[in-house]
């Protein structure tokens, strides 16, 4: 939900939101579905994951979003901004215990952003993700870091909530439709400062999200986590905050290998804080390790480096934790890797 998924766009950058329709349910159509919807006002295309190569250990992060500029959706100019586009990139480094990250903002037009209303084709000056021969390529070049990396499909697309439509508050309003793609086979290259390190193993989550409105008013932000287990399965899990704290709204999903689906209610997710890491930069507290209880069982999720804070005042306006971390049961055996993501402790987020 970024935002994913992963959802960190500033409405003060894109104009005032108006009343929110709620969206109906709709059956979604591949591979239609896997491009652009600029009808609704958010969307992203999220991709996190781990990868070894060269005897080191890396987190990634690739995330391309799409706003409507509600304001100049009638102006007939060429120049009128009237879809932006947003990109984050980030590598964890574990050997080294340092993320280094990336944005960028442009509008969708002349060739410099679009975002594809037919497939999963997503531009951004030299920055790119594009679905093509069953998979995903992305590309990202940055001063410290670059990623060349292959996304495979190793699974069927895993749809979230009610076939697709996953509720994010007590209103018909605070909605997205929402789909996943976990166990994603990764290969390709990581390049750190110059050095270049070849993918021996890794595996990906992919989250497609667009929204009209994301985010309930009493909503300050929100905790997700995508996990790709070792047997296989793949456990989402989220909850959106009050201001204060406390549980707004709750969700997720738990697939096996073998195809099993259980969709989570609201009232069947709990996150509790078990330990907290505070930012010497902004001084926001992180929760970094969680114990998340779901009913396919009780979790532990643990960050593997506290300082994953990503700055994108740049960009999308916020600041928020998204990064490497893993799935232990609940006597502390590893049972994967994948990302969590908090938004709106630094700020509460206005969507």
């Amino acid at each position: 939900m970024t935002l994913r998924r992963r959802a960190l766009l500033m409405l003060a950058a894109v104009g005032v939101v108006p009343h929110a329709r709620a969206l109906p349910p709709r059956t979604l159509q591949f591979p239609r579905d896997f491009g652009s919807h600029p009808d609704l006002r958010t969307e992203w295309w999220y991709v996190t994951g781990h990868a070894s190569a060269g005897g080191r250990e890396f987190g990634f992060q690739v995330t391309f979003f799409r706003s409507r500029v509600d304001g100049t959706q009638r102006l007939r100019s060429q120049f009128a901004a009237r879809q932006l586009v947003f990109a984050h990139a980030a590598v964890t480094d574990l050997k080294g215990r340092v993320l280094h990250h990336d944005q960028r903002i442009a509008r969708a037009s002349f060739g410099i952003a679009r975002a594809s209303e037919h497939d999963t084709d997503l531009r951004l000056r030299d920055w790119s993700l594009v679905r093509a021969r069953g998979g995903y390529d992305a590309h990202v070049a940055s001063g410290e870091f670059a990623l060349d990396l292959r996304f495979t499909p190793t699974q069927p697309v895993l749809l979230q909530g009610d076939a697709g439509l996953s509720r994010k508050g007590p209103g018909p309003s605070q909605a997205s439709y929402y789909y996943s793609e976990p166990q994603l086979k990764t290969q390709g290259h990581v390049v750190l400062h110059g050095r270049r390190f070849d993918v021996t193993a890794g595996t990906a989550w992919l989250d497609h999200e667009w929204s009209e409105a994301y985010m309930h008013p009493e909503a300050a932000g929100w905790d997700w986590i995508g996990m790709n287990l070792d047997d296989g399965s793949a456990l989402m899990a989220f909850r959106m905050r009050h201001r204060d704290g406390t549980a707004l709204w709750a969700g997720g999903s738990m697939r096996t290998r073998d195809g099993p689906l259980r969709t989570f209610k609201p009232d069947e997710v709990r996150f509790e804080s078990q330990a907290a890491w505070t930012s010497p930069r902004t001084r926001a507290s992180y929760p970094t390790r969680w114990r998340v209880q779901t009913p396919t069982g009780d979790f532990q999720v643990r960050a593997l480096l506290d300082d994953q804070e990503l700055d994108s005042r740049g960009s999308t306006g916020a600041v928020y934790w998204e990064g490497l971390s893993e799935l232990l049961d609940a006597q502390g055996r590893r049972l994967g890797r994948g990302y969590l993501e908090m938004t709106g402790y630094a700020a509460p987020l206005r969507m």
